[in-house]
């Protein structure tokens, strides 16, 4: 069942800048990731599903509630961390987060009080003297504090440093067996790929593919790196129809891309050959990334 969806939905600032004709869905208790470079058009994206902004054409609908029509419903119902954190008054961060939590009726304490503790997030400080990064910890605490069903994340990590994003990550991981649906835009490959269930990429404010990560943690098309003990081992194996995909002669060593079904048939072949070592590549979402955009470029 959808939780969140969006149908051709369009917001045009001229100049190509903006989002134009996107649909995608999520569905309940999924997390789903959203990526793309600088410019793309996701926190465009993100503030049309906040009501924020109001597109020029298409809807979207988060639980049922028009995002633009009643905005004002889905502000209290979806936990959200902005990509600018920009707090109002001059309280600390304890009062901040005992606030939100009354204006939206629901949290506890003593739960959010063990997150800023995962954050390592001093909450008596004052807010508007925080540093970028306790200011994105207070933000977080207060997005998974809210018991909120939906939580809607622009670049949630911004500001951390790497051991706090591994935080962050167990804790979206607890959110995630809560049965929460989680819309995050990043640029940080590890929490996509650690987290996500699917990601869509987005360039130019056009959605180019929406990928489900298992296809990228489980890719039946393997590659391996082979260095062959000869010159001779090396030209006889690089003459096999195997579908090469990087060639180093100097080096005596071939990269194979090859389908799970195979594997057998290149091993048998291998017994045959002077072998070095051999060695498989694990692809990541960031090379998946990069070959898309490459390829769209």
């Amino acid at each position: 069942m959808a939780c969140i969806e969006i149908n051709n939905l369009t917001k045009d600032y001229g100049q190509d800048r903006g989002i134009f004709d996107i649909s995608l869905s999520v569905d309940q208790g999924e997390v789903f990731g959203f990526a793309g470079i600088n410019g793309a058009g996701k926190t465009t994206t993100i503030r049309n599903l906040m009501g924020f902004i109001k597109p020029d054409s298409g809807h979207a609908t988060t639980n049922g509630l028009d995002c633009t029509k009643k905005s004002a419903q889905v502000k209290q119902k979806v936990a959200y961390i902005p990509g600018e954190i920009n707090f109002p008054g001059n309280d600390s961060g304890e009062v901040f987060l005992k606030r939100q939590m009354e204006m939206i009726g629901r949290g506890n304490w003593e739960h959010c009080k063990k997150i800023c503790d995962k954050l390592q997030l001093d909450a008596t400080a004052n807010i508007k003297s925080m540093s970028k990064g306790m200011k994105q910890k207070t933000a977080i605490a207060a997005a998974f504090s809210a018991e909120s069903d939906v939580l809607i994340m622009d670049e949630p990590t911004t500001g951390l440093d790497p051991l706090m994003r591994d935080t962050f990550i167990e804790l979206l991981a607890e959110q995630k067996k809560m049965g929460k649906t989680i819309f995050m835009s990043s640029h940080i490959f590890k929490e996509m790929e650690e987290t996500c269930d699917r990601v869509a990429l987005i360039k130019n404010g056009k959605i180019v593919d929406i990928v489900s990560m298992d296809d990228i943690r489980y890719n039946k098309n393997k590659r391996f790196k082979l260095e062959f003990k000869n010159d001779a081992s090396f030209k006889r194996f690089s003459e096999l129809s195997y579908h090469c995909i990087n060639i180093q002669p100097d080096d005596l060593q071939v990269t194979v891309e090859i389908n799970d079904k195979d594997i057998n048939e290149l091993m048998n072949d291998l017994l045959q050959y002077d072998v070095l070592f051999f060695k498989e590549i694990k692809q990541t979402f960031e090379d998946y990334f990069n070959q898309t955009f490459k390829e769209e470029a």
